[in-house]
């Protein structure tokens, strides 16, 4: 089953919630999810939809809901924004009150994680446990943001099919070191049909203004506030370094690492066995202390 539950974000915005399968039937004491739901938070130019698998499993034993953030899937997109960070954690934290979700495992990839972590520091109430996937702490740079300008530019669009967008994302763009196959998959749910042909769901230029609110800074001090149990997991030719990544462990309170072999950025699309396994045996340990 998939079901909508639309939520009111930050500013009135309205955002798009998902739930991919029927919620437990026996659910925990606190709130509709209890303190075992799952909040689901996608990547920069990702959608709900990204966790659809992810969410499935989960909902074996949780209450998970994942969420299409501003500017993204099925949610508002306000010509005017705000894009910032704190529009964003304003919304993930309406999503998890409105919904009766807390305290909530966090699950992020990227900026979702980012956004994830943030609200933890804020808000350690709202927060039971947390995934942070693939997203570094450290200050991305300002020629990271020049060099996404130049990316999107770059793509072929419109597209003529959905399998010519496949097999760019997945071999032809040119910032890929080796094809990557679920690469193709992961960027054909985030296109769009239109009378010439298959386009970003999205404004490009909102997702530079997006990611430009969090490319110059670091986040470690936000990092080092998040007192619940904490996974952070990464594959070898991602984006977030090994050493990185240890740190950002050792900086977190409650901090453990998960590596993934032969998976990149888009962990769980690329190894969902392995991405499966080390979230799972992470919540178990996590929710039983």
């Amino acid at each position: 089953m998939v079901r909508r539950i639309d939520v009111s974000g930050s500013g009135g915005v309205r955002l798009a919630a998902w739930e991919f399968a029927d919620p437990p039937k026996h659910p925990c004491r606190e709130g509709t999810g209890g303190p075992g739901a799952v909040l689901l938070l996608h990547g920069l130019m990702g959608r709900a939809a990204h966790w659809a698998e992810t969410a499935r499993w989960l909902s074996g034993r949780h209450r998970a809901v994942a969420l299409d953030q501003r500017g993204h899937g099925r949610s508002e997109r306000p010509a005017d924004g705000p894009y910032t960070r704190d529009a964003y954690i304003a919304d993930a934290q309406a999503a998890i009150e409105s919904l009766d979700l807390a305290p909530a495992v966090l699950i992020g990839h990227a900026m979702g994680a980012l956004t994830a972590w943030q609200l933890a520091a804020r808000r350690p109430d709202l927060v039971r446990a947390l995934v942070i996937c693939d997203m570094r702490a450290s200050a991305l740079g300002a020629a990271t943001q020049r060099e996404w300008g130049e990316w999107f530019r770059s793509w072929p669009v419109p597209f003529a099919t959905l399998a010519d967008v496949r097999k760019w994302f997945a071999e032809g763009d040119p910032t890929l070191e080796r094809p990557r196959p679920a690469r193709g998959d992961y960027y054909a749910e985030i296109m769009a049909e239109r009378a010439d042909g298959w386009r970003p769901a999205f404004s490009r230029r909102q997702m530079l203004q997006a990611r430009e609110t969090y490319a110059h800074d670091a986040h470690w001090e936000e990092l080092a506030l998040v007192q619940c149990p904490t996974l952070v997991v990464r594959g070898p030719d991602g984006e977030l370094g090994r050493a990185e990544a240890q740190e950002m462990v050792r900086v977190l309170p409650r901090g453990t690492y998960a590596e993934i072999q032969d998976a990149g950025h888009l962990v769980h699309y690329d190894q969902p066995e392995g991405w499966r396994q080390a979230v799972e045996g992470f919540l178990e340990s996590a929710l039983r202390a």
